[in-house]
């Protein structure tokens, strides 16, 4: 297997790591003690990142890496990047003002939804050239 999707996978948790750590930061900023999750509108985004955020991991994860197997490693090292930078635009708007997380929403879940697909396809190629489907 390739070093690639496991970079990936790194620089993904690299991101989640620094969403949790903005979200301690807005926290103390906003005064909002834990296990608060309201309040102040600009903490509630911050808190949104986050936790969409994992919403996304728990699909992008595996996607990546059954693309990755079933696929193409460098290929699939590519979205995965693709689906991180999707992710700090998502970020990065949605901190300024919730309208302008779309982009980098979409460009996240278009980049999943590619992944989740190919590996299907990827999967059933294999099962049908090892006499698995018939």
């Amino acid at each position: 297997m390739s070093a690639w999707p496991s970079l990936v996978t790194i620089a993904s948790l690299i991101l989640y790591l620094s969403v949790i750590i903005n979200v301690g930061r807005a926290r103390v900023k906003y005064k909002i003690p834990a296990p608060q999750t309201s309040g102040d509108p600009d903490f509630e985004r911050v808190f949104r990142v986050q936790q969409n955020t994992l919403e996304q991991l728990v699909l992008f994860l595996p996607a990546l890496w059954l693309f990755c197997e079933f696929i193409n490693p460098i290929w699939g090292s590519g979205l995965g990047s693709l689906w991180i930078v999707g992710r700090i635009v998502y970020a990065w708007g949605y901190y300024k003002a919730p309208e302008k997380r779309s982009i980098g929403f979409a460009i996240g879940s278009l980049t999943s939804l590619i992944l989740i697909l190919g590996a299907l396809i990827g999967v059933v190629i294999r099962l049908l050239a090892t006499g698995a489907i018939e």
